[in-house]
């Protein structure tokens, strides 16, 4: 039995995610990225102590249309209790992991057709 997600033709997956970067559809990222849909983006994030609204601005700009925003905060989850209040009062859901359950949490979203993306601190 084939327990793999069916992805959507033209979706990025995350198919690796080790220290530095990740692998997304085939192409290397080295440092943390913000994970669309339909596209990968560079994010400056090292860690959670550089976690802002204002660093997830590419997820909360009008017309981003996401609803759920997975945070890869990097070898372990931190709670960013006060980041998920203001990003839910953008009107995002957020939830914070470590970042390898983020990549998957992603893809498995992803195959549900899920308006999801993923803001992931490299490891």
């Amino acid at each position: 039995m084939d327990m793999t997600p069916l992805i959507p033709t033209g979706k990025q997956i995350i198919t690796a995610y080790r220290p530095g970067g990740f692998k997304v559809s085939g192409a290397e990222y080295q440092g943390s990225v913000i994970v669309f849909p339909d596209r990968v983006v560079p994010w400056p994030v090292a860690s959670v102590d550089d976690l802002s609204v204002d660093a997830l601005e590419p997820v909360t700009a009008e017309g981003s249309g996401v609803e759920v925003l997975l945070i890869g905060c990097g070898v372990r989850m931190a709670p960013l209790v006060r980041l998920k209040k203001a990003l839910r009062e953008s009107g995002v859901g957020a939830d914070p992991m470590d970042t390898g359950a983020a990549c998957r949490t992603f893809n498995v979203l992803l195959a549900e057709e899920r308006r999801v993306a993923a803001a992931l601190i490299a490891l």
